[in-house]
């Protein structure tokens, strides 16, 4: 285990296994190794223990920020993955595009089409019952 609390790395671990899923968090992990496994340890430590740990700002308002901050910068895996992540925090598909409107004001409309194509993929692949 890598230098940081202990404490703040199972915190981030229940955190993101509960927005991610617990089977992407677990294929995530296994699939570090020596060189990338430090870097697994520390993110999920700050990101999700102390980053997503804070509880001022509640689970689904962090998710609108993600969406829209990933967006921004448009890292489109790391996107979709908190798209997923969004709906489980229990953000709409009206609150997406929402989102994503304001990327493509703020960010340009190449961006917001990219965010649609991810966002209509992971809706499409939503069961009716999650949304």
């Amino acid at each position: 285990m890598g230098p940081f609390d202990e404490d703040l790395f199972e915190k981030g671990l229940a955190q993101r296994k509960a927005t991610l899923g617990a089977e992407y968090v677990e294929r995530n992990l296994a699939a570090a190794d020596d060189f990338t496994r430090p870097f697994q340890e520390a993110m999920t430590a700050w990101c999700w223990g102390f980053g997503w740990g804070d509880e001022t700002i509640d689970l689904k308002t962090r998710s609108m920020m993600n969406l829209a901050m990933i967006g921004a910068l448009g890292k489109m895996q790391e996107w979709e993955t908190h798209c997923r992540g969004a709906l489980n925090n229990g953000v709409s598909p009206e609150e997406i595009r929402a989102i994503i409107h304001i990327v493509g004001i703020y960010c340009g409309v190449p961006q917001a089409l990219e965010c649609f194509r991810v966002a209509r993929r992971v809706l499409a692949e939503t069961p009716a019952s999650e949304l």
